[in-house]
């Protein structure tokens, strides 16, 4: 089928944004990161300019990785799976908004892993541990972490979140779900305070305005507000602690 795809491109990160159109036979089975290598092989408008090819990334092609996640159609979701056949004759593809650009279609998610950091989004083993089994854990809470373990970093969630913004330093429904993930381990569990101040921090918690668009967009389904609303009853919990230990 042929299709017209309309790609939002911008040289360097303090460049204007401006517009090319492509015309493009693929397979209606393909997916829009076929069109963008289609695209790649031969770079010539519809009005017959050639351009240098659309800056994209991708790794996994799995919806695993979420290299290639950006706006297709107005909707923060990952390129690799979605279909053309699903998308119409017409397909419109910007940047992520909530994230600098670098280049073309390419962002900066820089943010969500300097979150990550933030809050202590891993296991703290220091060397001290036989290698025997690890503690054991629940099914219950093997279940809830599992879903949580699903999260990419892929932005969706921020992207949808409107206090992810340029006034707010919020750290965004991805990070604070992974502060439950690690907080519920029984090893993870030993830096669980300072996961919990962390939160409790500006751009923490706090600055969540339940909006939960985060959860309708997260292409993983992540119980975000399940997370969201555990954490800030342990953060209540945790202040009041700390406000009485003084």
């Amino acid at each position: 089928m042929k299709i017209r795809v309309i790609v939002e491109r911008r040289k360097t990160p303090l460049s204007s944004p401006y517009i090319n159109e492509f015309e493009v036979n693929v397979e209606e089975s393909a997916n829009v990161i076929s069109v963008l290598m289609e695209i790649r092989k031969n770079p010539v408008t519809v009005t017959g300019e050639r351009v240098s090819p659309v800056s994209f990334e991708c790794s996994c092609l799995e919806e695993v990785c979420g290299a290639c996640t950006m706006n297709i159609n107005g909707v923060a979701r990952q390129a690799c799976s979605a279909l053309v056949k699903n998308l119409g004759n017409k397909i419109y593809l910007s940047p992520l908004r909530k994230f600098p650009v670098l280049r073309d279609l390419i962002v900066d998610r820089k943010k969500i892993f300097e979150g990550l950091r933030r809050v202590k989004a891993w296991i703290p083993i220091d060397g001290t541990h036989g290698l025997g089994p690890g503690p054991k854990v629940s099914e219950k809470i093997q279940r809830i972490g599992y879903k949580i373990s699903r999260c990419m970093s892929c932005g969706v969630c921020m992207e949808a979140c409107p206090q992810v913004n340029d006034r707010s330093n919020f750290i965004g429904p991805a990070v604070i779900a992974q502060v439950l993930l690690f907080n519920m381990h029984p090893t993870g569990a030993m830096i669980k305070e300072d996961r919990l101040e962390s939160l409790i921090d500006e751009g923490g918690i706090s600055e969540c305005g339940n909006a939960q668009n985060c959860v309708k967009a997260c292409p993983k389904q992540v119980p975000l507000t399940y997370s969201i609303a555990k954490l800030n009853r342990d953060t209540l919990f945790y202040s009041i602690k700390r406000l009485l230990d003084s």
